[in-house]
């Protein structure tokens, strides 16, 4: 595992393997339970470990004095409709311990400089309208909220019953 050095002396980043899975998964329940959604984190390690290994998504750990303390999960994207690429981060965490301390800007910089090294136009995310003070960090960063759509899913269910209309 290559470790990536940051400005901070402290502070490492390392990209996820297929047999980091289970880390991913523990710290998407990290972030179920901090946006009040834990019920809704069905993210299973054998289901993590195939979109691993099939690049389906990756991670970033953030590794702070040896611990394990916050994570990216993220997936390659594309847009007909401006013709650009991109890379949408679906979780990002710092544990409650280590917020303000830096470390997420870090992670949002080494994200971004990876969209860039892969011809990327764009970083993009979701953050739930209540969670203030992680909007407020997002901004102060420079980013701001695309609120001109509403995003709507099939979950498996209605996927198979429109699939089976075809």
């Amino acid at each position: 595992m290559t470790l990536i050095p940051t400005q901070h002396p402290q502070f490492t980043l390392r990209f996820a393997t297929p047999d980091d899975a289970g880390l991913v998964v523990n710290f998407m329940q990290k972030l179920g339970t901090y946006q009040k959604m834990a019920d809704k984190v069905i993210a299973t390690e054998a289901g993590i470990r195939q979109l691993l290994i099939k690049q389906k998504g990756e991670a970033v750990f953030g590794i702070y004095a040896g611990e394990m303390v916050g994570f990216v999960y993220f997936c390659q994207t594309s847009s007909a409709f401006i013709g650009q690429s991109g890379l949408y981060i679906d979780g990002f965490l710092i544990d409650d311990a280590l917020r303000h301390k830096g470390l997420g800007k870090i992670m949002m910089a080494f994200m971004s400089k990876l969209a860039l090294e892969r011809g990327c136009q764009r970083l993009e995310w979701g953050c739930l309208d209540w969670n203030e003070p992680t909007l407020q960090f997002y901004k102060s960063l420079g980013a701001y909220g695309v609120d001109t759509m509403t995003i709507y899913r099939f979950a498996p269910e209605q996927l198979k019953a429109n699939a089976a209309l075809f």
